[in-house]
């Protein structure tokens, strides 16, 4: 289970909820075809991502101490590495599906753009979550690029309302990412990865959380007092307390490798309740 991560499945299904939500709000009409057909061809484009994010990582070694490691787990990497392209080749499937359809290419680009970017952030000879930047491509993708592309499957349109939602959207995805390397700064070191932990240390990148999720909180804040996202938006507060602890965790045990590990999934916590609170108050 460990190695599946179940709850990492958010970070497909958020974007495509959030997206749609805005579009259902401002069209009063859900295409539920296109929207179940999109949220499984996202989590299988996700799973696609993960797996062969497994197999990138065996052959720098710096998943040489990762138990839960696909291709630690069955020591048959083209086996693993094949399974992920069939899930990449399904959720393609998918997208291309709806494109029949509506009988548009534009979701097409929108999409392989999007797993371009994920393959270039942990692919040879790309592997540019090497060199710190992980946490904007994975901003970039899941932000504006994701949430914009499941808003035009319901409209075949764009939205300002729709883009300054998708930067919360990618904001707090991109927190999940760089939780993630605060218990395996040892490895990343080993292996030559400067993330944004790396650089700056697990003191300062700990002290920056606050401020990464405060700004999540004020830009909601801000939109709504704009009218540019309903009032039922501010929902999305009731996320707090997941923010907060998560801060807490994190400025507690950020040199603690074993004690800080579970904060991702803390991270996970708020950006599932986040983003599907902040979908609901545009629905409503």
């Amino acid at each position: 289970m460990a190695a599946i991560k179940p709850p990492m499945y958010s970070v497909a299904i958020i974007p495509i909820w959030v997206g749609t939500a805005v579009a259902v709000a401002q069209t009063k009409n859900l295409n539920a075809g296109v929207f179940s057909t999109f949220l499984t061809a996202a989590i299988c484009i996700v799973a696609w991502s993960n797996i062969s994010n497994d197999v990138f990582d065996s052959e720098t070694g710096i998943d040489k101490n990762k138990a839960h490691s696909l291709v630690n787990l069955t020591g048959n990497k083209r086996l693993i590495f094949w399974i992920g392209n069939l899930f990449l080749i399904l959720g393609l499937l998918g997208i291309l599906a709806i494109a029949w359809w509506q009988r548009d290419l534009t979701i097409i680009g929108i999409i392989l753009a999007c797993c371009a970017i994920g393959y270039a952030y942990q692919g040879p000879p790309f592997r540019l979550g090497y060199h710190g930047l992980g946490e904007i491509l994975c901003f970039v993708a899941y932000g504006p690029l994701a949430v914009s592309a499941a808003y035009y499957s319901q409209t075949q349109s764009w939205s300002t309302t729709n883009l300054a939602a998708s930067i919360i959207v990618g904001t707090v995805t991109s927190l999940i990412l760089f939780c993630s390397h605060f218990h395996q700064i040892k490895d990343d070191l080993a292996a030559g990865k400067r993330s944004p932990i790396v650089r700056l240390g697990t003191a300062l990148s700990a002290n920056l959380l606050p401020w990464i999720c405060g700004s999540i909180y004020t830009l909601t804040s801000l939109l709504t007092v704009l009218n540019i996202f309903p009032t039922w938006t501010l929902l999305s507060w009731l996320s707090l307390p997941f923010a907060i602890k998560l801060c807490r965790h994190v400025l507690q045990y950020h040199d603690q490798p074993e004690k800080v590990s579970n904060c991702k999934f803390i991270a996970v916590g708020l950006h599932f309740v986040c983003g599907l609170l902040l979908g609901l108050g545009f629905m409503l």
